[in-house]
């Protein structure tokens, strides 16, 4: 039977390898009491199938959350498990990262069924140590290693926006220019999209926290708790980002509304100063009864002198006007 639905299917040793399952196998160790996981591709329809078909003992609120074509970060406890919803940064080729990628989980003491609609490089980490022998040993372990895996890519991300915004705040001080607008713009939309996703998944990591469930002892609840940390730090950081990328915007905008103004300023005096004199010349420009001064050799001298004593008075003008 074709199950290309099934992306990868393991049961764990409980030593920290993984044993891949194929075929009827997989359904029978989702059944028993070993520690199993099955990751799906969640827009296959053979994957709701399958799931109605061998873990009928689902919740269908649970069902239709593992196959939700839009989630949210999230967990809901159950008395068997848990349902978790979480998002990690895209880090797929010619991907945008902040375009993230969800992973949806039900977890027990005794198996994982998770689903994902895009590659995510945190579920192929887990993969390649599970086949490397240096995986997670029981359900406690994966979840801590998955939220691990997720939560540390997103560093690298946050702190190139971090680089990015004091980099663009560099340039404005060195040399504004106008097509800054557009970096500041697409960092804050980055630094949006980030946040609404990272902060709801920092209540979701508390929650988990929280809970009382027997398997997820000490060890594991420290790990939640670092990864509660990094995550909220996440969260203050893109906070931090997203604040000053408003105020350097409002700065550039006011640098550049100051260098209009002062073209304004200068077009303006120059138009002041010139404006008697085009007065002036056309007065002498008309033709009403004779121009003035058409048969005196003396007569340009005389308007051109007329012209500079304006020039002069007006520029004492000005600088009494503190204009200048």
């Amino acid at each position: 039977m074709n199950q290309d639905y099934i992306i990868d299917a393991f049961e764990l040793d409980g030593q920290g390898k993984g044993i891949a399952l194929r075929g009827d196998d997989i359904a029978r160790k989702i059944k028993e009491d070993v520690l199993a996981w099955v990751h799906f591709d969640a827009d296959h329809p053979g994957t709701r199938q399958w799931l109605e078909q061998e873990a009928a003992y689902l919740d269908p609120i649970i069902l239709d959350a593992l196959m939700a074509s839009e989630t949210r970060p999230r967990v809901s406890e159950f008395p068997e498990g848990f349902l978790v919803i979480l998002r990690g940064v895209n880090l797929n080729e010619n991907a945008e990262e902040e375009d993230m990628i969800s992973i949806r989980l039900w977890i027990d003491q005794h198996r994982i069924i998770s689903t994902r609609k895009r590659k995510l490089r945190a579920v192929q980490t887990i993969r390649e140590r599970l086949q490397g022998g240096n995986g997670p040993k029981n359900s406690a372990d994966f979840l801590a290693m998955l939220l691990t895996c997720l939560i540390d890519n997103m560093e690298g991300v946050v702190l190139k926006l971090e680089d990015d915004i004091d980099e663009i705040e560099e340039t404005l001080i060195k040399s504004p220019d106008k097509n800054n607008r557009h970096v500041i713009n697409d960092i804050r939309h980055k630094t949006i999209i980030l946040r609404r996703y990272i902060s709801p998944q920092k209540e979701a990591v508390a929650q988990l926290r929280a809970s009382n469930v027997t398997w997820l002892d000490n060890r594991h609840n420290r790990q939640l708790q670092e990864n509660l940390d990094k995550i909220t730090r996440y969260v203050e950081d893109l906070d931090s980002v997203r604040d000053r990328s408003q105020v350097i915007k409002d700065e550039h905008a006011s640098i550049l509304s100051d260098r209009m103004n002062k073209n304004l300023y200068v077009l303006s005096l120059i138009a002041a100063l010139f404006l008697p004199l085009g007065f002036v010349t056309g007065l002498l420009g008309i033709n009403v009864g004779g121009m003035p001064g058409v048969d005196d050799d003396m007569a340009f001298t005389i308007v051109c002198a007329i012209c500079g004593g304006l020039l002069f008075v007006e520029y004492l003008l000005f600088r009494f006007l503190r204009w200048i």
